[in-house]
């Protein structure tokens, strides 16, 4: 891994590590191209039977996973529309975040045959996300900031003392598990004791998990601070392999499942109550929000140049946390993925 002062200084790519100065690898004529490549959709029935998520198609055979990553975007529990090439951004992300933490977790991937695919072991998902937290913040509905300016003091389980201020770093890093919903449905953020409560899973595999869950996240945050930025929160999925392993599925550490802010212009923006520079989905959600859209009612049309924008965002995480550039691919993507499969 390049962990130099500037990882991007080169083919036309340039980070300053915390500065309004980063640029994304992808050039805005590129991502605009990308608007009309979009994967928002798949039907291979060869890869066996199809789950669809919000994000992801997945397609079970023979004890393996397919998991097809799609340009769906998705904020407070529902589907909003595409985003030009963010399905390879985290595909891609999510390899490199796996390979990175294989020693500290097992996971599910077996291999990236295509931009948009991750071949994977099948796994039995647990009913729970595991949400770890380092700052107060958060807009929607789960997040820790909403419960606390509401006036609660307890979040799944744990004790908050007054005078904290929005984007705060807390003492230490939180496990905030939280209850997976149907599709259109919202979490629901949980104690420990609560979902052992609710016969979800049993204690043993609750601890092992936020064992793995609390190790990645000190990882991640190591990995993340000689990059310049700080793994703000994130989730972690957790399954159980035909062998009876617990291991991490789905994504690790991406800008769907991650938080990220510039370490550097963290402490004068919170000083003066700005918000942090980030590049993860809260740029979508912040606009949302501000549209009068939080997830109820009818979804707003998203305009092409929040759809850029958002995109720019994601190629910039990917960018920043590897420290190479994304490199989109800009075959149609339907028509790649058989062939990069085999399919004819």
């Amino acid at each position: 891994m390049n962990k130099s002062a500037n990882p991007l200084d080169r083919k036309g790519a340039s980070v300053d590590n915390g500065s309004t100065m980063t640029k994304a690898s992808v050039s805005d004529a590129t991502l605009r191209e990308g608007l009309a490549l979009t994967l928002d959709a798949t039907d291979l029935p060869e890869l066996g039977d199809k789950y669809e998520g919000k994000v992801r198609d997945n397609y079970t055979k023979d004890g393996r996973r397919t998991l097809i990553v799609s340009d769906r975007v998705s904020a407070f529990d529902r589907v909003l529309g595409t985003l030009p090439f963010k399905g390879q951004v985290l595909n891609q992300l999510a390899g490199w975040w796996f390979e990175e933490t294989k020693s500290i977790a097992p996971n599910h991937m077996i291999d990236l045959p295509d931009p948009n695919v991750l071949v994977a072991h099948e796994c039995e998902p647990l009913p729970v996300e595991l949400i770890m937290r380092a700052y107060i913040t958060g807009v929607t509905s789960t997040s820790m900031w909403t419960h606390y300016e509401a006036g609660s003091r307890l979040f799944c389980g744990h004790e908050l003392p007054d005078g904290l201020r929005k984007h705060q770093k807390l003492d230490e890093p939180l496990l905030t598990p939280s209850t997976k919903a149907e599709r259109g449905d919202h979490d629901v953020s949980a104690s420990r004791a609560e979902i052992l409560a609710m016969g979800r899973m049993t204690a043993k595999d609750f601890d092992e998990a936020a064992e793995m869950a609390r190790g990645l996240f000190a990882h991640g945050q190591k990995v993340c601070a000689a990059q310049g930025l700080i793994l703000v929160d994130t989730k972690y999925e957790i399954g159980r392999s035909k062998d009876g392993k617990l291991m991490v599925i789905d994504e690790i550490h991406t800008p769907d499942s991650s938080r990220y802010w510039y370490t550097k212009s963290y402490a004068e923006r919170f000083d003066s109550g700005q918000d942090p520079e980030s590049f993860d989905k809260e740029y979508l959600r912040r606009w949302l929000k501000e549209v009068g859209y939080s997830g109820d009612g009818p979804i707003p049309d998203i305009p092409d140049e929040v759809r850029v924008e958002a995109s720019r965002r994601y190629i910039e995480a990917c960018d920043v946390i590897r420290g190479e550039p994304f490199e989109p691919n800009l075959e149609p993507p339907n028509a790649r993925i058989r062939k990069n499969l085999g399919l004819g």
